[in-house]
């Protein structure tokens, strides 16, 4: 197994502290790098109040010049807001600057705010995304192309230079819904589940990717974000976590996102209800089993952890620090 961080960077509830948050994030992955992990992702939202940064890849650049080993990457970029041709030149500059480190996750988005910054039709993510993961990996190749779709009309296309990564980063799409992971199965080099859903939902979901993947004739790679902390006990990681995870959870619940509209109604928003094949939360010991379990289950060999949460802004940086070094010295050994 695999073990990368993702890090929500916001500062609730208004945005202002940014530029420590940033520097919080740097140090942390700096620490995961030395403690054996393998990656640090970053994602993309627009106009949140608590000040979420909009640009993983410049974040993810910063990463990359405090570290030497990490591979750094974006899960997700909200592709359908950019220019695929942008996107992949920005790319491709990173995994020269970082010496072949990176790896672009991309998604189609689902909040309305990011797509009103942009004034892009949220109408037309799907064909937008499926038209610019293409683009994005013909830039790559370095070679002449022209391309002729609904939104994108391009006339003998170059890219120069070619990235570090031969024939390209890997490219990695987020899904949480059939259809979506269908998509990856297609496109993608790799299928990167929601951290949030349940186990059997992933298992579900899997299910759906390697079959797609099977009859593509692609190759499947599970992997999945999870929310998860360790501690020296059970009752320290729900301590210090639970109340973060709640928060993003709450959020969640009252938006009826996919991996929440199978709860039954009536159901009483605790960390209790929800944790139980959800959260993997305890002390060394039981991450460890409960990463295999999850790996026996799904096949997913690669884990992104998310510690630091955006509507909480929390855990703080002390408390995540100490929980990076006990994965490493303790979980993440047992997990390899």
């Amino acid at each position: 197994m695999k073990f990368g961080l993702y890090s929500s960077i916001a500062s609730p509830p208004h945005g202002e502290n940014l530029d420590r948050s940033i520097d919080e994030v740097i140090a942390e992955a700096q620490l995961a790098e030395a403690s054996g992990f393998d990656s640090c992702f970053f994602g993309e939202h627009h106009q949140d109040k608590d000040g979420f940064l909009p640009s993983p890849l410049i974040v993810a650049t910063a990463v990359a010049a405090h570290t030497s080993r990490l591979r750094v990457g974006t899960s997700v970029i909200l592709l359908p807001l950019h220019h695929p041709v942008r996107v992949a030149e920005d790319v491709i500059t990173l995994d020269l600057v970082s010496k072949g480190r990176v790896i672009l996750g991309v998604g189609i988005g689902y909040q309305a705010s990011d797509f009103g910054a942009f004034a892009v039709p949220m109408e037309h993510r799907v064909a937008l995304f499926e038209e610019s993961v293409e683009i994005v990996r013909k830039c790559w190749s370095g070679e002449p192309f022209s391309f002729y779709g609904k939104h994108y009309r391009l006339e003998n296309v170059a890219i120069r230079p070619r990235p570090y990564q031969r024939p390209g980063p890997p490219l990695w799409i987020g899904a949480s819904v059939p259809a979506a992971v269908r998509r990856a199965a297609q496109l993608a080099d790799a299928f990167v589940g929601t951290p949030s859903t349940s186990l059997d939902n992933a298992l579900s979901l899997v299910n759906t990717y390697t079959a797609a993947a099977r009859a593509a004739g692609r190759l499947a790679q599970v992997v999945l974000m999870r929310d998860a902390w360790v501690a020296r006990s059970r009752s320290e990681a729900e301590a210090v976590y639970g109340p973060e995870v709640m928060t993003a959870y709450r959020y969640y619940w009252q938006h009826r996102l996919a991996e929440f509209k199978n709860i039954p109604p009536g159901t009483e928003f605790t960390l209790e209800n929800l944790a139980p094949d959800r959260l993997i939360v305890g002390d060394p010991e039981t991450c460890v089993r409960e990463f295999r379990r999850w790996h026996e289950a799904t096949g997913a060999d690669y884990f992104l952890l998310r510690l630091r949460h955006a509507h909480s802004g929390g855990p703080p940086h002390a408390k995540i620090m100490e929980a990076i070094k006990l994965f490493g010295e303790q979980v993440l050994p047992h997990c390899r």
